[in-house]
C-alpha cells in the first residue's frame, strides 16, 4: 500500500480524492454528499479564504493505484494563537475496514504535523465554522442533517487503533413537530427577559435583508465564540464565504436575530432539510440540480436547527430562553413536521441547564 500527499493542482489528483466517498458509500442510503463545489473548494489554494492565515494537506492511501482511503491534515494558525495551542486538525478521513490503511494515513499526518512543530492531532475538525465535526458514534441508522458528518460504524476503531482517545461528545436530536410543545414557563421567560433587557427578534422577507446583516453578524458571531474553547473569531473573507454557502438554501423566515437597540446580541438559524435532493442530485447543482434544490425547499417537512448563541452578557438569567422560544416558533411557524436539532456540545453547560 502507498501513501501519497496529492498535488492540488492537479485535476485527476483532485478528483480521486472527491470521488472516494461516493465509492465507499454506494450502497449506504443514510450518506448525503457535500455540495460539489463547495468539496472542490477547500482543495483550491488561490480561493478557499482558509488558505490566507493557515495551510493544509491532503493524503490518498492507495492498493495497486485502487484509491481505499484519504485524510486532510490542517494547521489553523488563528485557531492556534487564539487559543494558545499547537494543533492540528484531521478531516474529510474516509477509509475501507482496514486498520494498515488508517495507519498509513495517520502515520503521514503525524509526520505532517511533527514537521511544523504541532504536538497533537484533534478532529475530525474542518476548514470554516460550517464543516460538520466529530466521529458519528451512534444512531448510523439515520440520515444525517446536511452538513452533518456520517461515517461507518467501524470507524471509532479505525481512529482507537490509530491512538486517538474521545475528548467530548457532542449530540443531535429530533424534535416530532405535532408533540412539540416546550413547556409555558419557556416562552414566559422569554417574553420577561425581552422586556426587562430591552430585547427584540427581527425577522426576514428576502434574502436581501440578510445580505444586509452580514457585516453585523461577523461581529455578533466572534463575540460570541469569545471565551468558548475551541473556536476562533472569524475574517472577513471567511465571513462572506460562509454567507454564500447559507443563503443557498436559507429561507429567510427561519432566521432569528436577538436585538438590544440596533446592536445584533444573538441568532438563531434554522434551515429547511435539502438532503433528498442532495442525494438524488449527488450534490452537483449544475447544470439541472439547482432546480430539483428548490423544489425541495418548497416541499420538505423537516427543518435543521444548525446554529444559536448569543453573546456572554445576556446568557445567564434566563437569556437562552429565548433561543428555545424561537425555536419552537420557527418549527410550527414553518409547518415542519420534523427538525433536526444538530451538534450540541456535551459540555455546553449554560444550554443544557436552561
Amino acid at each position: 500500500m502507498d501513501i501519497i500527499r496529492i498535488d492540488t493542482a492537479n485535476r485527476r489528483d483532485v478528483k480521486r480524492f472527491l470521488d472516494f466517498p461516493f465509492d465507499l458509500y454506494r450502497n449506504v442510503p443514510q450518506w448525503v454528499p457535500p455540495f460539489a463545489h463547495e468539496a472542490r473548494a477547500m482543495l483550491d489554494r488561490r480561493k478557499h479564504p482558509f488558505y490566507q492565515h493557515s495551510d493544509a494537506d491532503f493524503f490518498l492511501a492507495l492498493q495497486a493505484d485502487r484509491v481505499v482511503g484519504r485524510l486532510a491534515v490542517l494547521e489553523n494558525r488563528r485557531y492556534n494563537d487564539y487559543n494558545h495551542t499547537r494543533e492540528a486538525f484531521f478531516y474529510l478521513f474516509e477509509s475501507e475496514n482496514d486498520v494498515a490503511i488508517s495507519r498509513g494515513l495517520f502515520d503521514a499526518a503525524t509526520t505532517w504535523a511533527r514537521a511544523r512543530g504541532l504536538t497533537a492531532i484533534i478532529g475530525p475538525k474542518g476548514f470554516s465554522a460550517l464543516d460538520g465535526f466529530g466521529l458519528l458514534v451512534k444512531g448510523f441508522e439515520h440520515r444525517p442533517a446536511l452538513g452533518i458528518p456520517y461515517n461507518p460504524a467501524y470507524y471509532p476503531d479505525l481512529l482507537e487503533d490509530a491512538g486517538f482517545e474521545k475528548v467530548t461528545d457532542i449530540v443531535s436530536g429530533y424534535l416530532d413537530a405535532h408533540n412539540l410543545n416546550f413547556p409555558d414557563k419557556i416562552h414566559q421567560l422569554s417574553a420577561l427577559v425581552q422586556k426587562r433587557r430591552g430585547l427584540r427578534i427581527a425577522r426576514f422577507k428576502t434574502r436581501r435583508d440578510l445580505r444586509r446583516i452580514i457585516g453585523p453578524l461577523k461581529k455578533m458571531y466572534n463575540d460570541t465564540v469569545s471565551g468558548t474553547e475551541g473556536n476562533v473569531p472569524l475574517t472577513d473573507d471567511e465571513v462572506n464565504a460562509i454567507a454564500q454557502q447559507l443563503l443557498l438554501f436559507a429561507d429567510p423566515k427561519l432566521i432569528k436575530i436577538v436585538m438590544k437597540d440596533d446592536e445584533l446580541v444573538g441568532f438563531l438559524f434554522a434551515y429547511p432539510d435539502v438532503s433528498a435532493a442532495v442525494q438524488r442530485t449527488k450534490g452537483r447543482l449544475w447544470p439541472f440540480g439547482w432546480i430539483d434544490l428548490l423544489l425541495e425547499l418548497r416541499r420538505t417537512d423537516w427543518v435543521n436547527i444548525n446554529g444559536a448563541g448569543i453573546v456572554e452578557k445576556y446568557r445567564g438569567g434566563g437569556g437562552t430562553a429565548i433561543l428555545f422560544s424561537e425555536m419552537e416558533k420557527s418549527v410550527v411557524e414553518g409547518g415542519f413536521r420534523h427538525a433536526d436539532l444538530v451538534q450540541i456540545g456535551m459540555d455546553n453547560d449554560k444550554m443544557q441547564r436552561e
